[in-house]
């Protein structure tokens, strides 16, 4: 993740002290908190004072290390999970967190000479920007989601009150002094739909939270996917990620192909749960366990033959799938259902690893995805025997 690290938008020199904002800590998962408990730390290294402030579902807590030639402070505040089966419930719970983050955070906040707050939780930005007059410090708006536009992209019709919602964001946003998108993908949006200067956009990619070594440890394979090629699925399966054409062309690979490759689903979310209860109706074979820490993430990673990622075409600039890069890293074909016009596309040829696109709607090109996948491994296998037959 090297972008994310090199790329400090703070000079230790004149804003040494620097707060930054975000949601679930580890160990509790959530991508946006991993990577920017990873920046606090490198913040520090550099000569930083800074603050983390983030969510936990366990104990709260206030631990201070010193960190190079900075130190770091994080601040856990405990939190109940959000309510994902409500829209109410979320709203109820993103308002009173987000209030609750600025109260924890507020004396760094009136004394921090950098303020660095993300996409998560959603709408921050309607309590950092209004009473920026109660801190000095310099406002930067790490994007990680859109949002309301994510909410409104998740609607079947217009809603009056997400598109008012959404002119008072772009207002706000209007007023922060510096960007940070994942993708190019997001510097179109943000530029062209929300008006704000390319000058005060910087594209800073997060980068592969992880390292693989050689020889490293791999978690083991599912026994009941026996020795079929292995799709994983892993982190975050949510209302942004295309469910319909992957579990059709699912089907197809399976009722009417050679049925080689099984779908492992290490994932929570909205759509880990439709995607299950749709082959489950279906009697497909798929593995599903939940996400594993950390630690245990390259060992996950390696295990598959390949990883699949997926991106609903409304959500592209919006959302940008940060398990890519752990999977682009991790040397393992890739397949994508979604647009040409992500950022996951661009990534994903530049690497020069097997990979397919295949686009939303296209559950026949999903199948083939598949039995071209299935023949790669048949091929290596047979090379593999090859070699140590000389």
């Amino acid at each position: 993740m090297s972008d994310l690290l090199e790329q400090s938008p703070f000079d230790p020199a004149t804003e040494r002290r620097v707060v930054i904002i975000a949601d679930w800590l580890p160990p509790d998962f959530g991508a946006v908190g991993q990577y920017m408990q990873m920046r606090a730390q490198s913040l520090a290294q550099r000569g930083h004072d800074v603050t983390l402030v983030g969510l936990s579902t366990k104990t709260p807590s206030t631990v201070r290390e010193r960190l190079g030639d900075g130190s770091l402070t994080e601040v856990r505040l405990q939190a109940s999970p959000v309510p994902r089966g409500s829209l109410l419930g979320r709203l109820l719970w993103t308002i009173r967190t987000n209030f609750r983050l600025v109260w924890g955070a507020l004396g760094p906040l009136r004394a921090a000479d950098g303020i660095l707050f993300t996409g998560s939780p959603p709408f921050l930005i309607h309590l950092l920007v209004p009473f920026r007059f109660l801190w000095r410090g310099r406002l930067v708006y790490r994007i990680t989601d859109f949002h309301p536009e994510c909410l409104i992209a998740a609607r079947s019709r217009p809603s009056w009150a997400l598109g008012a919602v959404q002119v008072m964001t772009n207002f706000w946003r209007r007023r922060v002094d510096r960007f940070e998108v994942l993708g190019e993908d997001q510097m179109r949006r943000l530029r062209d739909d929300a008006g704000i200067p390319a000058q005060r956009i910087a594209l800073v990619r997060d980068g592969s939270p992880v390292k693989f070594t050689q020889g490293g440890s791999t978690e083991p394979r599912p026994a009941e996917l026996g020795d079929a090629c292995v799709l994983l699925y892993s982190g975050n399966y949510g209302i942004a990620h295309e469910v319909a054409t992957f579990v059709e062309g699912y089907r197809l690979h399976h009722q009417t192909g050679t049925g080689r490759v099984r779908l492992w689903l290490s994932a929570t979310g909205q759509g880990a749960e439709e995607v299950v209860a749709c082959l489950s109706a279906l009697k497909l074979p798929f593995h599903r366990s939940q996400p594993v820490s950390l630690e245990r993430l390259p060992g996950l990673l390696s295990a598959p033959d390949a990883h699949l990622v997926v991106l609903k075409d409304a959500f592209v600039g919006l959302v940008m799938p940060s398990k890519i890069y752990a999977c682009l890293e991790s040397r393992k074909p890739v397949v994508f259902v979604g647009s040409a016009e992500s950022d996951v596309d661009l990534l994903a040829r530049a690497t020069g690893t097997p990979y397919w696109r295949i686009s939303c709607g296209d559950a026949g090109g999903v199948a083939t995805a598949l039995e071209a996948l299935a023949d790669l491994r048949r091929a290596d296998e047979r090379s593999s025997v090859g070699s140590m037959g000389h």
